[in-house]
């Protein structure tokens, strides 16, 4: 009898216990979450999302993909900074808006934020479609124009998981579900 009546007791103990943990798992989920879904460099993503009109969820989400957060990052293609512009990107884009950019500039984590924000825009504006200008982010816009041309990719990218190129049909679908995250963790 005592027996039962102690493992009884240890029973409630480990439900209250259990109950408590799930009761206190989304405030847990969400520190961790918080953790690995950053908001740094705010100031600048705040501004030039708002300036260029693009969801502030979306630029962090690439920032996370493209260099989780490093602004020295520089890739084995010469991708740098923040959002990894490429030299050549980071200059036309930089003429779009009257930026005179000297040698390390991309590399300064405002202006990496600026063009690499107002490059999204343009391609958002150009494809009228968050999937395909992150697709044309990182494969280029003449991959992307050719796909559509090619019937490969449709104009309202949805069917983005036929995008010829492995490497970026990941990060696409990467970027969509961080962009997700970012919204409902601080949305």
């Amino acid at each position: 009898m005592i027996k039962t009546l102690k493992k009884l007791i240890f029973l409630a103990i480990l439900i209250i216990i259990v109950v408590s943990i799930f009761d206190n798992f989304d405030y847990i989920r969400d520190k961790i979450l918080i953790k690995i879904y950053k908001l740094d460099y705010s100031d600048y993503v705040e501004k030039y999302s708002k300036e260029y009109d693009v969801d502030k969820y979306l630029i962090y989400a690439i920032i996370k993909a493209e260099s989780n957060f490093d602004k020295d990052a520089v890739s084995n293609k010469g991708a740098k900074g923040l959002m990894q512009l490429m030299d050549s990107t980071a200059e036309e884009v930089a003429s779009q808006i009257n930026m005179k950019l000297n040698e390390n500039d991309i590399l300064d984590a405002n202006i990496n934020i600026n063009l690499g924000t107002k490059y999204i825009s343009i391609l958002i504006k150009k494809y009228n479609n968050i999937n395909l200008a992150l697709t044309a982010y990182n494969a280029g816009s003449g991959n992307v124009d050719n796909w559509i041309n090619d019937g490969t990719l449709k104009t309202d990218g949805s069917n983005i998981e036929n995008v010829p190129f492995r490497e970026t049909n990941n990060y696409v679908r990467k970027i969509l579900r961080d962009y997700k995250i970012y919204d409902k963790l601080y949305d």
